[in-house]
Order: structure tokens, then sequence, then C-alpha cells
């Protein structure tokens, strides 16, 4: 695959995600290093367009819908509809620069019966007097090009009258605060992955079991009736177990005890480390457990292109918790302290030193689309593009299925059966 891709997240004042908007570049489009002019192939199958039709929405977003860019060639064909992306995943993201002629609203009008919503990227000229004002459910405000005072949420409180808002390029929760809980209005930038400075005094006691567990599988030998007597005090954990191990090898299971024995340390361990995460951020956004999984097995993934395989295994934990000072609420230092965690993987989420924080720099970049960075590392790290794009797309289809066998349903517990 020749391309970048990454989907960022769109927040409510509530920090649940509501949807995504696709990111992408061709790799032989970066570090201007290339030549400007578009071919007609280019211009009517986008990168972004092109791997949601290999792909599908479902991997990228979990189920939310996906906004992606679509240009004026793209609507003018039809793609969304000649490609059959489903329309009620689909928003269309056209850019206020758009020539508002007959053939591009009538292609506008197309979409709208068929269900698809279209987005304006910026304010649109005229607003209500513009004519795709009408077809427009989403206005896009990269709110970098305002001041962020009185006038600018007047304006968006009026504008969020009539359409949905989204507000980009967010840099703190500083920020995310001034601005939560404007009406009809979502909220994107990287905000939400913050690192706690104050935290709270007390962790939980569901978190403290979740720890406890996760400290006796950090060693390289465990014994495997003590984690089986841990997991069957807790009644989410055993489910969880259960469906997993009918997952990857459906038999009848005797007792928790007879589904570690049959998982062995190796397995027990890995699904262990993607449970107890999940657990730990019960009272967080979804998006914390997403990304935590995600830089877990992108890290580990590109262990091999970083000539790091030995590492694999510290890669994927630094990945995993990664968010431990958010999940937690304690600052980053304090958070390690309550899990067992190699030097190296301490190093690099507290020190921001040492061989595996160039990976975790690596996915900061690929992860906020910063691809002009992603470029000049791969030239420093001697990496391929196909491989970098193959270990993002592997670690996305990962978490889907991990989910999918884990069966984590947060927001009705109850309905969980063994």
């Amino acid at each position: 695959m020749n391309t970048f891709i990454v989907a960022i997240p769109f927040f409510d004042s509530d920090m649940s995600v509501l949807a995504y908007r696709l990111n992408s570049r061709r790799g032989n489009s970066l570090i201007g290093m290339m030549v400007e002019e578009m071919s007609m192939s280019d211009a009517v199958m986008s990168p972004g367009l092109d791997l949601v039709k290999s792909l599908g929405v479902e991997p990228l977003t979990g189920g939310s819908p996906l906004f992606v860019d679509i240009n004026e060639y793209q609507l003018l064909m039809r793609i969304p509809i000649v490609l059959d992306f489903p329309p009620d995943m689909f928003v269309c993201v056209l850019s206020k620069r758009l020539q508002t002629d007959d053939a591009v609203l009538d292609k506008c009008r197309e979409l709208k019966e068929l269900g698809f919503k279209i987005a304006c990227d910026g304010m649109p000229d005229g607003l209500s007097k513009n004519p795709m004002f009408d077809f427009i459910d989403y206005i896009i405000v990269d709110i970098r090009d305002f001041s962020i005072d009185e006038k600018f949420i007047a304006t968006i409180k009026a504008v969020a009258g009539l359409k949905q808002i989204v507000l980009s390029y967010i840099p703190d929760m500083a920020t995310f605060d001034s601005l939560s809980g404007l009406p009809n209005t979502l909220y994107c930038g990287s905000f939400f992955n913050q690192p706690i400075t104050k935290g709270a005094s007390k962790i939980s006691p569901i978190k403290i079991n979740a720890l406890t567990l996760l400290k006796r599988i950090s060693g390289e030998d465990f014994d495997l009736g003590d984690i089986a007597d841990t997991i069957g005090r807790d009644p989410s954990l055993s489910i969880s177990l259960l469906r997993f191990i009918n997952t990857v090898m459906p038999r009848k299971i005797e007792s928790i005890r007879n589904a570690v024995a049959i998982l062995g340390q190796k397995e027990v361990k890995r699904w262990a480390t993607a449970a107890i995460s999940i657990q730990l951020a019960d009272d967080k956004p979804n998006e914390i457990t997403k990304l935590s999984l995600i830089r877990a097995r992108f890290a580990e993934n590109l262990a091999g292109a970083f000539h790091m395989g030995v590492f694999a295994p510290s890669l994927f934990m630094m990945g995993l918790f990664s968010l431990l000072d958010v999940i937690l609420e304690r600052p980053m230092e304090e958070a390690v302290k309550e899990v067992a965690l190699d030097d190296s993987v301490r190093a690099a989420l507290v020190d921001k030193s040492g061989d595996l924080y160039k990976i975790m720099q690596f996915i900061h970049s690929y992860e906020h689309a910063n691809w002009d960075e992603i470029a000049m590392q791969m030239v420093t790290h001697n990496l391929e593009l196909e491989e970098v794009t193959t270990a993002f797309v592997d670690a996305l289809v990962w978490y889907k299925a991990l989910l999918d066998a884990i069966e984590v349903d947060e927001e009705n517990p109850d309905a969980k059966e063994s």
C-alpha cells in the first residue's frame, strides 16, 4: 500500500466519539519532493477512497460515521455512489471553494436523496445565501484561523442553530474546556490525550483489582493457578476470558482454571493485558481505550521495520500504557509505579528517552497526520512505506477483532452472559 492513513476522532462535549475524519496522503507526495500535477486517475480515486474501498468503514471507525474528503471530480463522477459506500456511515467533505454550478448542485442533491450527508470544510462564503448551504449538514471550522473570543463563540452559536459544527485543531484540554458545551457542536484535535499534571488521590477498587492481576502476569514466569483464582473473583474478567477462548479455540470449558491452562502463559498474558487495559479505562472515553490498544499493536508491528524485533513485547507494553496517566488520572511518573514495566518502557513513557521512544515519536506523528515529519523519520530510519502502512492497517483490523472477541459492552454490562 502506497498510502498513509489515519482516522481522527470527533468528540461531543461529554468526550464521546461520534465520528471520525479520514486523513490520508499518497506516499509519493511527501516532503515536497514530488511533482505537483495530479493525474486524472489520482483526481478520481484518492488514496483515502481507495483504502476505504478495500478496508471498509468499520475497521477505521468501529461503526461510527466517517468523514472523507471528496473533490470536484469525484463528486461529478458520483464516486461515493459508484463505490457503493454506505450512506449512513459516509460523510462527503467538500471544500468551501468548490464551484457551485448546476452540475455540482445536482450531484449534491442526488447524494442527499440517497441518504449521504455533506460537510463543508470551512465556513462557506455568504453562509445561508450560498447555493450549497441547503445541502450542507456539517461545517468544519479550523479554530487556528480565528481568535477564540466572545465574538467567535457567538458566531458559532448562531451557525450551530442551522448546521452542526465541527471545531477542529483543538490543541489542549484548556481550549476544549473553554469551548465545550456549545450547542450542536463536535470537537477534534490532540486535546483528548494530553498528559495529566494533577491527579486524584485514590484509585477505584476495580482498578486496584485490575492492577493487581497485571502485576502478577508481568514476570517472565507466573503461576497459572494463582492467575485463575484472581480472574475467578472478577465476573467481568471471567466472562471476557471465556468469550475470548471461545473465539480463538471453541471448546467446552469446565472452569476458569481449565481455560487458563488451555491458553497457557503467553496467550493468557496477551489476553489479560488487553482486557485489563479496557477495564482500567472503563470510566474514560472509548477513544482512550482504542488509542492505547492500536498504539500497542502498531508499535509491536513496527519492531521489525526499526530492526528492534527483540523488543516487540516491550513495544507492545509501551503503546498499551502510553495513556496510563490519563487512565489513572496521575502524572505518568506516578502512574507507571502502579504497574510492573521494564526500564526501557519506563524510560520511553516517563523520560521520553531510549531506543523505544523513537517508535513512540513516530506513532505520535502518524496518528496526528504529520506526514512531512513521518517522511523525514522514514528517511532517517530507512523505513519502507508499505511496511509502515501495513503495520498500521493491521493494528486497526486487530483492534476490531480483539473487541469482537472480548465483547466489551461498557454501556450495558448487565447484558453480558457467560
